[in-house]
This record gives structure tokens, sequence and C-alpha cells, in this order.
């Protein structure tokens, strides 16, 4: 087995290791006492510190010194942010943690490994349904070890999967009467985790992510990008894990419609 499959089988090994002893056995048990809010619509639960803290003795144990950026920790410390900006881990250790905490899915694991601002590696886990989603820059998407090539729904109205909840009341109304017109509006999954492979398998055309934290879209923009889809800036730029604190970022399961809502939303 050479280097970078053994390296695959550890993280492999870890995400579900820590699935089956922080999360699962949490999911639909949570008592009130282990849910706490971190803003009005923002929860965390026992799960998540759990997780957090078996993931960062996981991956400090597979690669001894590098920086580990994690939600809980960015929250608990927001100078840790700064890691970013050279070579880390970025870690979600429970993505989707409202559904989590309601006893309801989706909901995942997001980790990725990046360097002077740009992910290069990532790693989306599914632990309902054991899906791994593994990308690596300018090698492709896989899931289950099968290459995966992004594909749009087939739909004369592209699918979106567009929240207003995060917009300000001018641009909720711009959204309302410019842009859903042109396509079959859907509800968000309100997790990333689940968001990204949509995008990648067919299930979705295009989301808009109002909110870009690090933690939530360095894993999903590499995979959709690796498949052939385009994750980036409204106005075209790559994502970066060192800019998150900017607003605005298009999926798209093709190129052709990343630039047709791009285009759009630069009349708004």
């Amino acid at each position: 087995m050479n280097e970078i499959s053994t390296f695959q089988t550890e993280m492999s090994k870890l995400l579900r290791e820590v699935a089956a002893r922080a999360i699962m056995p949490h999911f639909q048990s949570l008592h009130e006492g282990q849910i706490e809010h971190k803003a009005a619509d923002d929860v965390v639960t026992v799960a998540d510190f759990q997780a957090e803290e078996l993931l960062i003795e996981g991956l400090s144990r597979i690669i001894p010194g590098l920086p580990i950026v994690s939600e809980e920790a960015a929250h608990a410390d927001p100078s840790v942010l700064e890691l970013l900006k050279g070579p880390c881990w970025i870690v979600d250790p429970l993505d989707g943690t409202n559904n989590f905490a309601n006893g309801n899915g989706p909901f995942g694991i997001l980790i990725a490994m990046a360097e002077a601002g740009e992910a290069h590696t990532g790693w989306i886990y599914d632990p309902l349904s054991d899906r791994l989603c593994i990308a690596r820059r300018g090698k492709g998407a896989f899931i289950g070890g099968q290459r995966v090539t992004a594909k749009t729904t087939g739909e004369n109205c592209p699918i979106a999967a567009i929240s207003l909840v995060f917009l300000d009341p001018a641009k909720r109304e711009a959204m309302r009467h410019h842009i859903a017109p042109h396509y079959t509006l859907v509800d968000i999954p309100r997790c990333a985790a689940e968001q990204y492979p949509r995008i990648a398998l067919g299930v979705n055309d295009l989301s808009i992510f109002e909110r870009t934290l690090a933690w939530d879209h360095a894993a999903g923009a590499l995979f959709v990008n690796e498949a052939g889809g385009k994750v980036a800036r409204l106005d075209g730029r790559p994502y970066r894990v060192d800019e998150a604190h900017l607003p605005g970022l298009i999926g798209a399961a093709s190129p052709a419609l990343f630039d047709q809502l791009a285009a759009r939303l630069a009349l708004l």
C-alpha cells in the first residue's frame, strides 16, 4: 500500500470511529442540558464537542504538529482563524447541528487540509449513509473509491437550493423578484456536508451561500470543483479559506450554470 493510500485509510478509519463514538450515540437521544445556543439560530451539542476532541486527537496523530482550525475552538477563540493563512487542518466536527439537535438528518463531518489559503484535500462524511466523499486538488473527486463527475438535474428550469434566511430585507426581495422566477427553488438541507454532494450528484443544480465560513465550505467547494462543477465567489474568484469573512458564494453543477446565475446576481 502506498503512502497516499495509507493516509486515506487512516482518515477513513478516523471519521468512522468519531461518528461511532461521539456522534451516533447521541443521535435522537439528546436531552436539554446537552444542547447550548451559540446564537439565536445556532446551537452546539455535546456531540460537537466530543467529536471535535476526538478529531483533534486523531488528526494530531496522523500529521503531528499541523495546526488545526476547528469550528468550536474558533468560536471560543477567534484568533485561531489566523492559522488559516498557513498549512492547517480545517474541521467541522458536526455539520448540520440544528438538524442533529432536533433528531433529524442530514448531518456530517467536514475536514479539509489547506495551505496558503487554499484547500487541497477534503473529506465529507455522512454517518447515516456511510457515504464518504474525498477530493484532492488536481486529482478529482471520489465517493467510495469511485470517481465522481458532476451532473445537472437535466430540468429545463434548474433546481436551486437557496436560503433567504441570512439575507437583509432588500436582498431578500431582490432575490424573490429577479432570481427566483428563473429557477425551481427547493429547501436547503441546512448542512453543507449534504448540500455539496447534492450539487455534484444531480440532485440540485445550484446553491447560493451567504455565509462562507471555512469549516463549512473548504471541503465541499473543493469536492464540487474537482468533480467538474464550479464553486466560486459571485465575481468568479476562487474561494479561499482565509477570506471566509467575506459573504457570498455560488455552487453550481456546471460552469455554464454558474455563469448564468452570477450574471443575474450582478444585475441586482
